[in-house]
This record gives structure tokens, sequence and C-alpha cells, in this order.
């Protein structure tokens, strides 16, 4: 997001959710302000131009106007001679460094760096801010706070499995997470396969794990997004029925573990076992590389209210038989730790724990679940 203002232009890239959103929007429109859209992005673009109307400088206003936000945030901010990267105190989302002969560049993930060829530096800490002013480098670290709390799906879906965060492979985390899965459920199959592309990694490892042959069992089409974040159930339906054909030729005639990063509402797992089973599979055991979603995610995964949530209303033996499956397991809470052993961080768990690292204010744990910025 772009803005114009009395000290010039700003522009805001933002990746989390607040969850103070409608306290501050309240705030500043009593002052006098005047808001466009509904998005986190534009709250703190007018927090930080309003800072900046008596701070010395931009990245100074940066530093005064991060307090007020609480939540999941991690910001690039560009004004005509300064780029500033800054990151909450709880480290919810990943953001990198990385230099390009005499360019610094920020991403939220290490394999964008390499897709421009650009060199891995660093993370950017929690509660860091980093600016670059005429390709000089230099860190504002007053609001580091020591602690760190990365989502935990970062590693299960969100990233690509090229991407190192926090020290750790996501390729390798996902490849843990299918041998833990075997050794939590081992399991009498002759194929495994995993749904594209998160689940593709843990049922490498999953295979690799139980000696049973890894194969491809569905044909993804290219064009179509993810379906988790669909509106509603009809077109998630439809989208999975777009998005994955099942490989008859792979999978006619056998017992199938097929492997998946989570389930949600699980009307998409629903649909994706109907695939296999018209194809000719006899079995179908799911795996799930994540515990049972029992919370909403206030910082920027859509995982909605609890009352959208299949776990919330059905044990993994009903979810199975409501999907279709033979058997169903989800990764254990104890094994989901076990996952990523190289990682530098702590982590945030809240959607499998509902115990989440900071308060969430009683207003926003009443408003439905969306992603702003």
């Amino acid at each position: 997001m772009s803005v114009k203002y009395v000290k010039g232009s700003l522009a805001v890239v933002h990746n989390g959710n607040l969850v103070n959103t409608e306290e501050l929007r309240t705030q500043f429109e009593y002052q006098g302000a005047i808001f466009q859209t509904t998005s986190d992005t534009e709250i703190i673009a007018y927090a930080i131009a309003r800072e900046r109307l008596s701070a010395p400088s931009v990245e100074e206003a940066v530093k005064r106007a991060l307090p007020r936000l609480k939540g999941a945030f991690s910001l690039i901010v560009m004004s005509p001679r300064k780029l500033i990267a800054a990151r909450d105190p709880w480290g919810f989302r990943p953001l990198c460094i990385g230099r390009r002969g005499d360019a610094i560049l920020f991403a939220s993930e290490s394999c964008a760096l390499d897709a421009v060829g650009a060199e891995y530096l660093r993370e950017v800490e929690p509660g860091e801010i980093v600016v670059v002013e005429d390709g000089k480098l230099r860190s504002i670290r007053d609001n580091c706070q020591g602690m760190s709390h990365l989502c935990i799906f970062e590693y299960i879906y969100f990233a690509r499995p090229d991407s190192v965060i926090c020290g750790q492979s996501v390729h390798e985390a996902r490849i843990n997470a299918g041998r833990l899965l075997w050794e939590q459920r081992p399991t009498e199959a002759d194929l495994v396969i995993g749904v594209p592309d998160s689940g593709l990694d843990a049922a490498l490892g999953y295979a690799r794990a139980s000696g049973i042959p890894f194969g491809e069992g569905f044909v993804k089409n290219r064009y179509v997004g993810r379906t988790f974040i669909t509106p509603n159930q009809e077109d998630r339906e439809a989208a999975v029925r777009i998005k994955l054909g099942a490989l008859r030729d792979s999978v006619a005639g056998k017992r199938v573990v097929m492997v998946d990063d989570s389930i949600v509402r699980g009307t998409t797992c629903k649909a994706i076992i109907s695939l296999l089973r018209k194809a000719g599979a006899t079995e179908v055991h799911m795996r799930i590389t994540a515990p049972e979603f029992i919370a909403p995610c206030y910082f920027g995964t859509d995982i909605p209210n609890k009352e959208k949530l299949i776990s919330c209303r059905h044990t993994p033996e009903e979810i199975a038989r409501i999907s279709g499956a033979d058997s169903l397991e989800f990764l254990s809470m104890e094994n989901l730790y076990k996952l990523a052993p190289d990682a530098k961080c702590g982590f945030c768990d809240g959607c499998f724990t509902e115990r989440y690292p900071l308060e969430i204010p009683r207003s926003h744990l009443d408003a439905p679940v969306t992603t702003c910025g």
C-alpha cells in the first residue's frame, strides 16, 4: 500500500494480522482519520505517517509506531530515500535479509533470494528494525525482547520446501513429519502418496521410514490456487475437482496411504478421498502432518471460527468415517516439535492448543477471523 502525506510518500508491505486493529481504527478515527479499506496495512501506514509528523526520521517514526501494534507483522516500509524492514517482537512471520551486489533485499522466504541470485545474509530478528540507506545496512534493536513464536504452520504448509527458516530446512521438516507419522501408527499398504504440494515431502518421509513404495497419486492443475481459503464449501469442492486428478494407473487395486498437511473444515479431504476411490483405490489411509485444529488463528493463517472446525465437533474416527477414509492419524503434539529440530526459534501453536503468545482482545475473539494486510 502506498500513501501520500505531508512529509511526502510512503509504501508499506505487510505479512500477518494485527489483533488490535479495531481499537486502533477507533482511536485514529476519533482523531480525524478517514480510512478507505478494512486492511491492517492501512492502519499501519497511518500509524507510521502520523508519527512521522514529529519524528526526525522515517525510521524513528517506525520505531515509535510499532509498539502500538499487537499481533503479527513482518513489514517493509519504503520512503523515497530509505528501505526499512521490521518484524513484530513475537516473530510470528518470517523475514530474511539478502544481498545482490550492492543491493540489500528482504523476503519472507530464502527461496525468493535464490530466485534472483541473491546471497542469504540472515533473519530479521523478532522486534528488530533494519534500515537500508545509500546501500548501507544498520539495525535498531530497541523493541527486541529476546523471544520468538514463529508460526509452526510455516514448516507444515505455508513455506516452499526449498526455503530455510530460522536455520531449519522446510523440506527436511516435512520429511521428518512423514517419518514421525509412520512411527506413530505403522500401517500396511501398497503405496504412499502425497497431496500436492505440501504433502509430497512428508509422503516421501513416510515412505522412507516404512519401506512402502512412494508414488504419484495425483496430477495437479498448476493454474488453481490454495483451496482451503476458498470462501464457501461448494466452491472448495469444485476447486478440488479442478485442481486435482487421481492417477488411476497408480492407485487402482492398491491400499494407499495418503499424506496431507492438515484438515480444517473436512470438506476438501472428503473430495480428495472420493477421487481416489473412483480411481480404484481399495483402501485409503489418511495421515496428516499437523495436529487437530481446535482453535482459530488471529495472526494471519486462515483458520476459521471453532464452529467451522471439524475437529471441534468430531473425533478422528468420526472424521475418517465422514471423509470416507479407512483410517486417520494426526501428527501428535509431542511429535509436532520434533519436525523442526534445527529451528533456532520458539513456536506459536495456538490453533492446536488455544494457547496464544499474547492476549487476544475480547472484541477480536468475538469477530469473524479474516485475513487482512
